[in-house]
């Protein structure tokens, strides 16, 4: 976790960024073809509504020793097709649910028959919903849905801007679609509890688009008067900035949603619970994502087509170029200031090889410095303090001469 505190501290500041606006073409295409299986399996395999939407009658009871197959078949021999039988509290217990379509009274009295005699139903309670009723309840949650979005919409154009409410209200679509599939891919019954659920997750969703934006609007205030960076680079860092606050978050919140999904289901078998659940679950890791991936690229594509943003680009642009150009020309002047010091160096080598007293020509060679017997004669043993006579000096070339040591006298 200390890790993770230090990501997020680096992130805040700037030291660590991932460019997320930048890379929106990814985002995008990731989302169309999650949104692309979503659609064509809403078309293809459709939504399995649960009787309180399109009506039809419910028979709970218990059966100690029945299996899926034989409550299935108790009622197929009534006569009764397309019951969808759930166990309700898997397998620790025997507590089942049969839905089918709307009967009449001689139909119910044999389905209940033949459940009680085939599988040994007990405690049987059944409960009729009517198809009127069932389409005032689906009526009542298209305009709980449809409410929902226009008051998010009209929230968002008066708390930040137009341009935001329009971003936020892609992403909502963005969640809803992607939903809504999973529950025609997985076949679960969409249930009153379902809508509960998506009006719930699109919420969170909403939560968590406004905290990134809330940061995108304090990162951008007063950008136009400079030419620090662009408005997509400044919306890119308000992401990196709440990034860690948007994955703990979803953490926390997915954990026990995750713990209802698997052991609650696994335990209590399908029902309202699990319905509510899957829809919590698939619902907050898609608002996550679309919060991150979706509404703020879409709001820099928007807010980069104003003239004013346009021509702020530019001045980024030419206030990059003429930093890179600036680096390049103090590149070049170390490099001559390099060089320039460098044949300094070589000229007052050359300078000292001269104070020597020797021409670049003419400089005795190291076998006529050698000393050796011819050149330098025998030591003399001298009495007491008596100094040994001067050294005999090298021979040297005529133009050696020319270029004797000053302050040196010929010797005669």
């Amino acid at each position: 976790m200390s890790r993770l505190g230090q990501l997020g501290g680096k992130l805040y500041r700037g030291e660590v960024s991932f460019d997320f606006v930048g890379r929106q073409r990814t985002w995008y295409a990731i989302s169309g073809v999650i949104l692309l299986i979503s659609i064509v399996a809403l078309f293809t395999r459709g939504l399995d509504f649960s009787v309180d939407f399109k009506g039809g009658a419910v028979f709970k009871f218990s059966a100690p020793q029945a299996s899926v197959t034989q409550v299935q078949d108790a009622v197929a021999s009534t006569g009764v097709d397309g019951a969808v039988v759930q166990e309700l509290s898997g397998p620790l217990g025997s507590s089942w649910q049969v839905q089918t379509q709307t009967l009449t009274s001689q139909q119910t009295n044999q389905v209940e028959n033949a459940l009680e005699s085939q599988v040994h139903a007990q405690d049987m309670s059944t409960n009729f919903v009517g198809a009127s009723w069932g389409s005032q309840i689906t009526t009542k949650a298209v305009q709980a849905l449809i409410t929902f979005m226009v008051v998010i919409v009209l929230y968002l154009s008066i708390a930040f801007e137009w341009k935001m409410a329009v971003s936020a209200f892609v992403a909502l679509v963005h969640d809803l679609v992607i939903a809504t599939g999973v529950y025609a891919l997985t076949g679960f019954q969409v249930s009153p509890a379902t809508v509960i659920g998506l009006l719930t997750i699109l919420g969170y969703s909403l939560y968590d688009t406004v905290v990134v934006f809330d940061k995108v609007r304090e990162n951008t205030a007063g950008l136009l008067s400079g030419a620090r960076s662009t408005y997509s680079e400044a919306a890119n860092l308000a992401l990196n900035q709440t990034l860690v606050r948007s994955i703990n978050t979803s953490i926390i919140a997915l954990l026990p949603v995750a713990a209802i999904l698997f052991v609650g289901g696994g335990l209590l078998g399908a029902g309202e619970l699990k319905d509510l659940a899957l829809v919590l679950f698939v619902g907050m890791l898609s608002g996550t994502y679309s919060s991150i991936f979706i509404a703020t690229p879409v709001l820099c594509d928007l807010k980069e087509r104003e003239p004013q943003y346009q021509a702020l680009a530019k001045r980024v642009s030419v206030r990059a170029a003429g930093g890179r150009a600036a680096k390049r020309a103090a590149a070049k002047t170390q490099a001559g200031d390099r060089a320039a010091v460098g044949a300094q160096s070589a000229s007052e080598a050359d300078d000292g090889a001269d104070d020597s007293g020797y021409a670049d020509d003419s400089a005795p060679s190291a076998d006529e410095l050698a000393p050796t017997a011819s050149r330098v004669p025998a030591a003399r043993s001298t009495p007491g303090n008596a100094r040994p006579g001067p050294r005999q000096q090298p021979r040297r070339s005529g133009s050696s001469a020319r270029h004797r040591p000053a302050g040196k006298k010929k010797r005669r």
